[in-house]
């Protein structure tokens, strides 16, 4: 097999990034947009120490899921790799891919038990992000081509819901003011960046980001979006930082009262321009319903929310709780849970600014004194629990352990350390035998589909 080949085969199965896998001559080719037992042709792009990468030309031999995606811009941008699926195959395809991840990386059999999806499978985001760029002197405002910066162009994204296509109108109609110019990123010129939207309860909060600050622009703005908003807030980023990073520290408000108020399972609490916010509000409100069910939490029992951010959950844990505590590095989130917890008179909520890997032993042996039962919760980003906070974990010993995750991988690698199935020996992570004896039972697994259409899924 070679570069440029023209074959066919038939799709053995769906991997990690919801692209088909075939064997063909001895060579596992992985090929996007397509289905298993689908027989395709395709054209061979890549090929590296016995694995090929190639583009589906044809489909020979089409599955019964296969439908046809709703996106004008399918399989240029880089947001969706699944439209192409019937969403009813869609959570299976992710149940297989939770299933082999746990056996793959950490050598652990486990059923999913649960898979929860989405009331919505278009139309569910809350929040929409912008990159806007000159390109040979043209504006394009849309989305990023998947591993590139090459940006998209398009007036509509169906997982967003109709007050997208409001929101890129009044941004393509700024380029009419004299003056008002997109980031070019070849010469670092021109203003606007990004723009970015979140709408909560028909509230809305803009920032728009620039390469560099002026006012002069600010009335135009406001005009643009009153003309299709009523109730919103718009802040000013200022980022000239010549990297992909999309926000700079530097934030300006320009009009509006600057957050949005919410109030979910008994807390209330503000959602500023720079808050964490699940992007599918029903699956995250069943995430923590069943957060709350696993943990079993009552009077009796001592919560510790590790990566507890803002402190939203740590509340709404305290609440059901004796005690919760929150471990979270970052000061100005541990401040910002601090003022949750008097806001919502909660008294039972202690914020530690601290490393995890450093405090959770101490931690999880105060809490043993002070209730009946500890549960720790972990609820990390997509890196997963770092290694320290995995070994703090196990030399505790909680009673239980809640992971949220949103990547399988680095899910299943640390089950497998707390289970004990992996291991790290001379920094290698390496499985252990078959006959090891387990610092934890998993008891329940279960998925949960944020984001239909795409190949990410919560678990």
């Amino acid at each position: 097999m070679k570069k440029n080949d023209l074959l066919t085969g038939i799709v053995d199965s769906i991997g990690y990034n919801g692209e088909g896998i075939l064997r063909v001559d001895g060579t596992t080719v992985f090929v996007p947009f397509v289905l298993a037992d689908e027989e395709i042709e395709f054209k061979v792009l890549k090929v590296k120490d016995g694995v090929a990468y190639g583009k589906c030309e044809k489909i020979i031999k089409s599955s019964p899921s296969r439908v046809e995606p709703l996106c004008a811009v399918y399989k240029k941008c880089g947001g969706c790799q699944l439209q192409h699926c019937a969403y009813e195959k869609q959570s299976a395809i992710k149940k297989n891919t939770v299933e082999n991840c746990f056996k793959k990386i950490a050598g652990l059999s486990v059923s999913i038990g649960k898979c929860f999806p989405s009331p919505d499978s278009y139309g569910y985001r809350n929040k929409l992000q912008l990159p806007v760029r000159s390109e040979n002197g043209e504006v394009k405002i849309g989305f990023f081509r998947e591993n590139s910066h090459d940006v998209i162009d398009t007036d509509d994204c169906p997982l967003q819901p109709d007050w997208a296509k409001k929101v890129i109108t009044a941004v393509k109609n700024l380029f009419s003011i004299k003056g008002f110019t997109a980031y070019d990123e070849s010469t670092k010129k021109g203003l606007l960046r990004h723009v970015i939207a979140r709408e909560i309860n028909g509230e809305f909060l803009f920032t728009f980001v620039y390469n560099g600050d002026t006012k002069k622009f600010d009335n135009g703005l406001i005009e643009a979006l009153s003309s299709k908003f009523d109730a919103f807030s718009l802040f000013v980023n200022v980022n000239t930082a010549k990297n992909n990073v999309i926000l700079g520290k530097e934030w300006r408000k320009v009009s509006g009262k600057g957050y949005i108020d919410v109030s979910e399972f008994g807390i209330d609490y503000s959602l500023g321009a720079q808050s964490f916010f699940q992007v599918n509000t029903p699956v995250k409100e069943e995430i923590y319903k069943d957060v709350f069910d696993l943990a079993d939490i009552d009077k009796d029992t001592v919560v510790i929310d590790a990566f507890s951010g803002a402190g939203v959950l740590t509340a709404m844990l305290a609440k059901r709780a004796k005690k919760a505590y929150g471990v979270e590095i970052i000061k100005e989130a541990t401040d910002s849970a601090d003022a949750l917890a008097k806001r919502n008179g909660i008294k039972n909520m202690t914020n530690v600014c601290a490393d995890c890997g450093e405090v959770l032993p101490s931690l999880v042996e105060k809490a043993k004194t002070e209730g009946k039962r500890t549960v720790l919760v972990f609820d990390p980003p997509r890196s997963g629990v770092d290694r320290d906070s995995i070994a703090a974990a196990i030399k505790a010993m909680p009673d239980t352990i809640i992971y949220v995750s949103c990547s399988p991988q680095t899910l299943a690698r640390d089950a497998g350390l707390l289970v004990g199935s992996l291991k790290y020996e001379n920094d290698r992570l390496t499985n252990v035998s078959a006959d090891f004896s387990p610092n934890y039972v998993i008891t329940s697994v279960g998925i949960y589909d944020m984001f239909p259409q795409t190949k990410h899924v919560e678990t």
